[in-house]
């Protein structure tokens, strides 16, 4: 038999705490001229590198998540200020249109077709419809079909 003791059920606290108890009762003991009883233990260097980790984290969070996520916002909030009328937005809930008017402080007239106008909160434009973006979309429509008579069916 290698333990004396009782077994302790596994993943409980009363194993971690044993271990522990038996590592530190194991460390050998050094009696100082002044009479002090100190242990010698050379796991300092190790439990100061896993302070240094534990602190770490919430500054890597911090330069990771939240830096990035307020800078997203703070964009978001420009552009919505920065809408006038006789753009072209598209929605959060993907409705394109252009700015007819403004409703107030916190609200738009969008026509997203001809003599069809919604009012819309100015928190759910999404954006402002690049040039580039209905420029593609108007070269795919310029497309001509190809040419079926040069295929032979015989």
């Amino acid at each position: 038999m290698t333990g004396a003791g009782p077994p302790t059920p596994i993943g409980s606290h009363a194993v971690m705490f044993s271990h522990l108890a038996i590592a530190f009762s194991a460390a050998p003991t050094v009696t100082h001229p002044a009479g002090l009883v100190a242990e010698a233990t050379g796991g300092g260097g190790a439990a100061l590198f896993q302070l240094g980790i534990l602190l770490l984290i919430p500054f890597a969070m911090y330069f990771f998540l939240i830096r990035p996520q307020r800078r997203r916002m703070r964009e978001q909030q420009e552009l919505q200020r920065s809408i006038q009328v006789g753009d072209e937005v598209i929605t959060t809930s993907g409705v394109y249109g252009t700015i007819t008017g403004e409703d107030g402080d916190t609200r738009f007239w969008l026509e997203i077709d001809d003599d069809v106008q919604i009012r819309i909160a100015r928190a759910a434009i999404q954006g402002r419809v690049n040039d580039d973006d209905t420029d593609e979309t108007a070269d795919d429509s310029e497309l001509e079909p190809a040419d079926t008579d040069a295929v032979d069916d015989d």
